[in-house]
C-alpha cells in the first residue's frame, strides 16, 4: 500500500480524505490510497502558483530548457517501470503503457528545444520612423483539469508548454489514475522550479475542479474530458473571462471504400476501434464501409477480432485490458443493450469475461446494420465496441462521415489519390488520416477536432504558444 499525497506550494501535503486506487485487471489489488485537496488547499495551490509564475517568467532560457529535458529524460528512462504502473491501474496494456509514457518524455524535450526557438518579429509601421515589434509572454496561471485514459501523456502536453511559456500551474488529474499522476508530480518536484510554479491537486471534479476553474486568479483553462463537462467548464470560464482551451468527445469514422487494401483496411480498424481498449477520444468508433465490399470486410473483421487476446493488461499475451473501471464497463453493457434496442446485428464479441484475475473484461463487439440515426453512432461510448454502416459509393460515405455533432478525426482507405485529396479537403474533422487508423498523432503538429469535440485554439507543436502566451505589439519610435 501507498500512502501518497497533493503537492501544493512546493510542499507534499495530505488532503480532507483518501479514496482507494483500483487495479482494474485485478479487483482484489489496491494500488495505494491516495489523498483528496480541500478547497482551501486549491486556493493556496494557486496563490502559490501565482507567485512562482513571476519569478519563472524571468527565468534564463537555458534554465527552463533544462529543467524540461531532465523531466522528458526522467520520463523516457523510466518508460517501463513507470508504464507498468500505468497499466497497472488504468488498464492498457504492456506496450501501450510503456509507449504513453515514453511519448511523455518526448513532449517535455520537444518544448524544451522550444524554449531556445521562441522569436519574435519586427517590422517597419505604416508610419515613417516606427519600428513594431511583436513579442510573446506568459498567459500566467494555467489550471489544468485532465482525464484518466492516458495519464501520463496528456498532462505532459499540457504541462510541458506551459512551462516552457513562463506559465505557472495548478493541475487537478482524474481520480481514476492518481499513481500515474503522482509518478509525473515526482518527477517535475525534484527540478529546479521555483516552490510553488507546479500544484498537483487530487480530488473530484465538482470540488477542486470547479474551485479552479471559478477562481479568479487563473488565467487560463485547458480541459480534456466529456462535452457535458466542457460546457459547464466554458460558462463558469465566462464569468471571470478566463481563457479556454478544451479537447472532448468524438465518434470518428473510418471510411472503407471499394478501392482500398482490405488487410490495410482490417488493421487500421482493429488498431482504432480496439487499442487502448476503445478508451480514447481517437478511436474508430463508426466503420463506413462501400457496399461492394462490406460483406469481404466484416468476415475479415470477425476473423481478426477472433485472434485479439482480453487479459490481465500485464500480461505479455495481452492485446486488449480491461475497462478502467466498472462504471465504465456497466456503460459499455448499457450500450449493447441499446444497440440491441435500435436493430444494430451484434456479429461478434461483447461478451463479459470472467479470467483468472477478477476485473473489469469484456469482449470487443462488432455491429453492422446500423445507422447514423442510432445513439450507438451518435453517443462517444468509450469502449471496446464499433459500428459498421453501409453505403453506396464514396459520396454517400463522405456525407456519413460528416453527418455528426463531433469532428475530432477522420480515416479514409483507398487507392485513390483523388479521393484521398477529396476526402482531406472536405472531411469535417481537425485530423484527417489516409491509410491510417483514426488514432495515433504527433506531438510536433497541431491536435484537435470542428464542432463539439474542440473549443479554443490547439494542442500541441508549435501551435500550444496560441493559448499558453499572450501576444504584444510594440511600437517604438526610432528616429
Amino acid at each position: 500500500m501507498i500512502q501518497t499525497n497533493n503537492y501544493i506550494d512546493g510542499h507534499w501535503v495530505g488532503g480532507d480524505s483518501t479514496i482507494a486506487n483500483i487495479n482494474p485487471s485485478d479487483t482484489r489489488d489496491t494500488i495505494g490510497e491516495y489523498a483528496q485537496a480541500s478547497v482551501v488547499q486549491v486556493e493556496e495551490a494557486i496563490a502559490g502558483a501565482k507567485r512562482a509564475q513571476k519569478e519563472w517568467a524571468t527565468t534564463g532560457l537555458e534554465q527552463r530548457y533544462n529543467v524540461l529535458m531532465s523531466i522528458g529524460n526522467a520520463l523516457m528512462s523510466r518508460s517501463a517501470e513507470l508504464g507498468e504502473l500505468l497499466c497497472r491501474e488504468e488498464g492498457k496494456t504492456r506496450p501501450e503503457g510503456k509507449g504513453e509514457v515514453y511519448r511523455a518524455g518526448q513532449f517535455f524535450t520537444y518544448y524544451a528545444a522550444e524554449v531556445l526557438r521562441q522569436m519574435g518579429e519586427i517590422c517597419d509601421s505604416v508610419r515613417p520612423g516606427v519600428e513594431v515589434q511583436v513579442t510573446r509572454e506568459p498567459v500566467g496561471v494555467v489550471g489544468m483539469v485532465t482525464p484518466w485514459n492516458f495519464p501520463t501523456a496528456l498532462p505532459s502536453w499540457k504541462i510541458a508548454p506551459a512551462l516552457a511559456y513562463g506559465n505557472g500551474i495548478v493541475w487537478k488529474p482524474a481520480s481514476l489514475t492518481p499513481a500515474s499522476a503522482v509518478a509525473l508530480m515526482e518527477i517535475i518536484a525534484e527540478q529546479d522550479l521555483p516552490p510553488g510554479l507546479v500544484n498537483m491537486v487530487l480530488g473530484a471534479g465538482s470540488k477542486v475542479g470547479e474551485a479552479i476553474i471559478g477562481s479568479a486568479d487563473v488565467d487560463a483553462i485547458t480541459f480534456t474530458g466529456s462535452v457535458a463537462t466542457g460546457k459547464r467548464i466554458a460558462s463558469a470560464a465566462a464569468a471571470n473571462l478566463t481563457k479556454v482551451q478544451m479537447e472532448m468527445g468524438s465518434k470518428n469514422p473510418l471510411v472503407i471504400l471499394e478501392d482500398g487494401d482490405m488487410e490495410t483496411a482490417v488493421a487500421c480498424a482493429i488498431n482504432g476501434a480496439f487499442g487502448s481498449t476503445g478508451q480514447k477520444c481517437t478511436a474508430s468508433s463508426r466503420i463506413i464501409v462501400a457496399e461492394k465490399i462490406h460483406d469481404q470486410f466484416v468476415d475479415a473483421m470477425q476473423a481478426a477480432m477472433h485472434n485479439l487476446v482480453v487479459g490481465h493488461a500485464l500480461d505479455e499475451k495481452t492485446n486488449i485490458g480491461p475497462a478502467v473501471d466498472g462504471g465504465q464497463l456497466e456503460q459499455n453493457q448499457r450500450y449493447m443493450k441499446i444497440a440491441a434496442e435500435e436493430g444494430a446485428e451484434r456479429v461478434c464479441g461483447g461478451e463479459l469475461l470472467e479470467l483468472e484475475t477478477p476485473g473489469h473484461y469484456m469482449q470487443p463487439a462488432l455491429f453492422i446494420n446500423t445507422s447514423n440515426d442510432m445513439r450507438i453512432n451518435k453517443d462517444e461510448v468509450f469502449g471496446p465496441m464499433t459500428c459498421v454502416i453501409k453505403v453506396a459509393d464514396y459520396d454517400e460515405a463522405l456525407a456519413v462521415a460528416n453527418d455528426t455533432q463531433f469532428g475530432l478525426t477522420s480515416s479514409v482507405i483507398t487507392e485513390s489519390l483523388a479521393k484521398a485529396n477529396h476526402f482531406k479537403k472536405h472531411a469535417k474533422t481537425g485530423c484527417v488520416m489516409v491509410n491510417l487508423p483514426t488514432s495515433g498523432t504527433d506531438y510536433h503538429v497541431p491536435f484537435g477536432g470542428r464542432k463539439s469535440s474542440s473549443f479554443g485554439s490547439r494542442e500541441q507543436g508549435t501551435y500550444a504558444a496560441e493559448f499558453y502566451t499572450h501576444v504584444k505589439t510594440t511600437y517604438l519610435k526610432s528616429e
